[in-house]
Order: C-alpha cells, then structure tokens, then sequence
C-alpha cells in the first residue's frame, strides 16, 4: 500500500491534452512526465535508476526533485489526461501546476511539444506569431531554403556539411561541436546494439514480441554460406531500424533523429554504411549528421517535423530525407545530388499516415521506420548519377498533405481502432491531387504557408 503522504506539503500536478493525452501511455509521456519532473535528463538517462525512481514516487506519493524540498505527486491522482479538445497552440499540449500547502496553485505554465523534443511555452509560441521565422543573420550561411542552400555552396565552394558546420561554430568550438557528434553517434551506436540483445514482449498491452535479436541472429547464421541472398543487406538495415525502435518502445534511451518516432532511420543507414560499405570511415560521421542536420532544418523551417501536426510523412518522411542527404553526402555526392537525394526521399513518403492502436504507434512505425531506411539507402546511388530539384514543390505539398488530413490519421492524433470511433473527415480535396506530379505547384485553397518552429540554418 501506498504512504499517506505528509499533510501540508507543497505539490505538483500536469494534464496532458490533445495527442499527448490520446497517445499518451503509449507512448510513455505520463513516464517522461514524472521523470522529467523527478531531475531526470534526455542526455543523462539512466534505465534502471528510471525505474526505481518511478516505483518509488508511485509507492510513496512524493517527487524529490534535485534543489527542491519534497513535494506531493500522486501519479494516480496528479497526472491527468484530457481527452477534450486540444489547447490552441498545438496538438501536443500539457499543463505543469505548483500548489502549495494547502492545494492553493502558486504557479501554472503550458507547454507545447512541437516535435523533434523542442519545447515552447505558450507565451513564446504566441511570440513566434504562427509565421515562418527567419534564418539567422548572425551565422555565415543563413539559409532558409534548399536553393538558398545551393546557391551558398556554389559561391562558396563549400559542401552542405562544411557550411553546416561554419554555422555552428557561431556558437560553441570545434572541440565542442566534435563531441557533441560524437556523442549522437555514440548513442544511436549503442541503441542499436542494445536492441539487437533484446528479448521478451514490449510494454504496451498489445504483446508485441521482440524481433531484432532473432534476425540478427539468422542473419549472423548466414554469413558463413556461399549462397547468400542479395537482398540479405536490406535485411541488415532493416534490422538496424527494428533495434532501435524496440528500444525506443521498451523505453530506452534514443536520439530524436528527427523525432523519437523516426528515430531508427538515421542510425540504420549510418551503421550499414560502417559495417557494409567499403571505404566508409568512422570519422566521417560527422559529416553525415551535419548534412542530414541541414536538411532536417529545412524541413522543420518550411514543413513540419511533429507526427501530431502533419502525420508519419513529418517524422519517417523527414528522416528518409535526412538519412538519404548524409549517406550521399559521404559516398561523394556534389551539393546538387545531396539535395535531390533528399527530395526524392521525402517526396515518396507524401501522405503517409499512421493509425495509432490502443494509442501506441509502434505497429504502423516500427514497419514504416524499417521500409524507408532501406529506401533512403537507394536515393543516393541514383542521384549521384544524376542533378535536379524538384525540393521546392516537395516541401509545401508536405505540409499542404499532412494539415488536411483527418485527425485520425495523424501518427499521433485519436486512433480509430481498439474500440475509438471512426468519425473524422478529411479536408476538402484527396490525398492523391495533392501529391500527383501535376499539382506540386499549384497552391491550395486556404493554404497556410510557414511554420513556427524556427530557422533551418
């Protein structure tokens, strides 16, 4: 049984609203919540200290959090999810409460999750206006755009990586920057290998069994024949994806790659480039996530990267993107091929939805993580034959496809299935005449263009 917590103690609640509340469990937002509110950090997370801090805050009533006294949180009774409608900043809303002794709120603060683990207050949401910022003036490539980006490479006669990387040395050293990316690196790294160790069922409720262990273990098995299928590499990389997604699933510690929901992509095509392409170099790993980095700044600056706002086509699509820039990046690819690589990327990903079970999306993402790092692998040995954009039709049919779309079909909006009711309606126009070749560049009607999230240099 629980403590009876001491009367007369100062306390904290949280609601979670709009997606946050839907997919919340699922997703394992009410444990972040509690984590996060406990002094645990995204960059320090330690497994086994989460959950017996976790075990303990639910045994005892109480949150000690780091500089503060104890402080009252039933999570049966502090953390609530709201199933009503969303706060009006953003689909993914959550309401942070202080009491004090006598239950009285001292001090209440809302805050949105706009993807990718950026997180705004309201005011500074409302600050941003709901208009496309602009790229910062203060750094020595501002591009905003993917031909603004192309242009300043060939004035300058710098890769994507190069300019990327002179941008942030704005703001911390070389050293610094250095092992930052190796860190990232570092993480994704030892995610995937801890996936590929991992057995039993998923947390969730809908008993989904491990694979990554038992394919990587067939797999290992056929490396010694001589008769080895040539479509065994696409098994490799799936593979790659599948272990970080299930750690992200069981609640291990993952790099947003640009979203906890694509985060298996990116790792996947960095390690298959390591283990299975002659020539690549560990050191060049940097160069990979400076150009997958510049590409992901775009798409955040002129579409959107939260599954919530624009459906699986912001998460996996982005990443596809990303993950198909960097590996071109690194296999030679000319500025110009970079940024085809990364269009025909996103553009086969237009439209993707996702349709949470029981609030989780593991399902339908862990096999569109897995289809798209395979993808993403093809696009740039093609567009290093080739040059061409199409990226500036590409982006704004993203966020025209992914607005409009019912709010079931969000990756993370009320799903349809286990029992939720199947009411929505999709916006006026289809999913196929916004993405078929002849309406890229075409506006829509009541076409909002921008997006708040910021820059992309």
């Amino acid at each position: 049984m629980p403590c009876a917590p001491r009367p007369f103690t100062p306390g904290l609640k949280a609601s979670l609203h709009g997606s946050l509340a839907f997919t919340g469990i699922g997703h394992a937002t009410d444990r972040a919540t509690i984590l996060g509110l406990a002094g645990f950090s995204p960059e320090t997370y330690d497994a086994e200290k989460a959950e017996a801090a976790l075990a303990r805050i639910r045994e005892t009533g109480m949150i000690e959090a780091p500089g503060l006294p104890p402080l009252l949180f039933a999570p049966s009774n502090d953390l609530a999810f709201d199933y009503g409608p969303a706060l009006p900043g953003h689909a993914n809303g959550m309401i942070l409460t202080a009491t004090d002794a006598e239950g009285d709120v001292l001090m209440q603060e809302t805050y949105y999750s706009i993807g990718g683990g950026f997180v705004l207050t309201a005011a500074e949401l409302a600050e941003a206006g709901g208009a496309k910022a602009r790229a910062r003036a203060d750094v020595p490539h501002p591009f905003e755009s993917a031909a603004e980006m192309l242009e300043m490479a060939g004035k300058s006669g710098l890769s994507i990586a190069a300019m990327k990387r002179a941008n942030e040395l704005k703001f911390r050293s070389a050293a610094e920057l250095d092992r930052g990316m190796a860190r990232i690196w570092e993480v994704m790294n030892a995610c995937i290998s801890r996936g590929m160790e991992g057995t039993g069922i998923l947390p969730g409720g809908l008993k989904v069994r491990r694979r990554a262990k038992g394919i990587h273990d067939a797999l290992l098995a056929e490396r010694g024949l001589n008769l080895v299928p040539p479509h065994t590499i696409n098994d490799w990389m799936s593979l790659y994806a599948m272990a970080v997604n299930e750690e992200n699933a069981a609640g291990g510690q993952v790099v947003t790659a640009p979203t906890n929901g694509a985060a298996g992509v990116v790792p996947a095509v960095i390690r298959y480039w390591l283990d299975h392409v002659p020539g690549a170099a560990p050191s060049r790993v940097g160069e990979f996530l400076l150009t997958a980095a510049a590409i992901g700044g775009l798409c955040k600056h002129n579409a959107s990267i939260s599954g919530a706002e624009c459906g699986c086509q912001a998460e996996v699509g982005s990443a596809a993107a990303m993950a198909a820039a960097g590996f071109c990046a690194v296999m030679g690819g000319t500025p110009e091929q970079v940024e085809n690589a990364a269009e025909i990327a996103l553009e086969h990903h237009l439209g993707m939805t996702c349709d949470p079970v029981k609030g989780l999306c593991r399902c339908p993402a862990s096999s569109a993580t897995g289809w798209a790092r395979s993808r993403r692998s093809r696009r740039p040995r093609c567009r290093c034959a080739a040059t061409g954009s199409i990226w500036s039709a590409s982006m704004p049919v993203s966020r025209r496809c992914g607005r409009p779309a019912t709010t079931c079909t969000r990756s993370t909006r009320k799903p349809r299935w286990a029992g939720w009711p199947s009411t929505c309606r999709t916006a006026e126009g289809t999913l196929s005449r916004r993405v078929s070749g002849g309406g890229f560049s075409r506006p829509l009607p009541g076409d909002r263009a921008g997006a708040v999230q910021g820059a992309a240099a």
